[in-house]
């Protein structure tokens, strides 16, 4: 009996507990638990392509190319829930991006990306220093698009007038240690159409 109680306990102790990855502090991340830590550029970078200013090389309104490398940093925030119904946990982050030209930085991005798991929706809910907000959405998991909700852009009157945001599609590819992402905003500047295009691979460095 005594050596029957011993293996059984062995037993017991040898099975390996299955963690799970997605639940941090409690709270089930979804796809997005992988995404806590400290992300950067892997060495190629990243290409903007923007509309040009007057007086530059490409003149206004034309593609301005600039190469960059960034920095991307995401923590768990909290959790909240919307009309008594609508579950949401929340990342914070913060991107920084930088110039490969000059190391100037041009592109500071604060924001949340939010999970809601009975619906299974992702959403990117950010601000831009440019009086411009972008909320999107679209189905979770670990290869997303993300578009602008119907009512998810939010702007000053300065800017609808003069370059107002038409929308916002991100493509994004999340694994253990790589993040990939190509995003579109689509704006209305110098009166005419501009697809201003962002694409970088990052690595998880902490």
């Amino acid at each position: 009996m005594k050596k029957l109680l011993a293996l059984n306990i062995a037993a017991v102790i040898s099975v390996p507990a299955v963690a799970d990855h997605n639940t941090i502090n409690g709270m089930d991340f979804g796809p997005l638990a992988k995404l806590v830590g400290t992300w950067k550029s892997v060495e190629t970078g990243g290409v903007d392509v923007s509309p040009g200013q007057e007086g530059t090389e490409v003149g206004k309104g034309g593609p301005a190319v600039t190469p960059f490398y960034e920095v991307m940093t995401f923590e768990v925030a909290a959790d909240a829930t919307n009309a008594s119904d609508q579950y949401l946990v929340a990342l914070y982050y913060k991107q920084e991006v930088f110039r490969k030209a000059d190391d100037s930085k041009f592109h500071d991005q604060r924001g949340y990306f939010i999970y809601d798991q009975k619906n299974q929706i992702v959403y990117n809910s950010y601000c831009v220093p440019r009086t411009t907000c972008v909320t999107a959405e679209g189905p979770a998991g670990d290869t997303m698009t993300l578009v602008a909700s119907k009512r998810g852009i939010a702007e000053s009157e300065y800017m609808t007038d003069n370059a107002t945001t038409t929308g916002f599609t991100m493509n994004i590819s999340i694994s253990d240690n790589t993040l990939t992402y190509s995003q579109t905003t689509g704006l209305e500047i110098y009166d005419s159409a501009f697809a201003h295009t962002d694409s970088s691979t990052l690595v998880k460095v902490e």
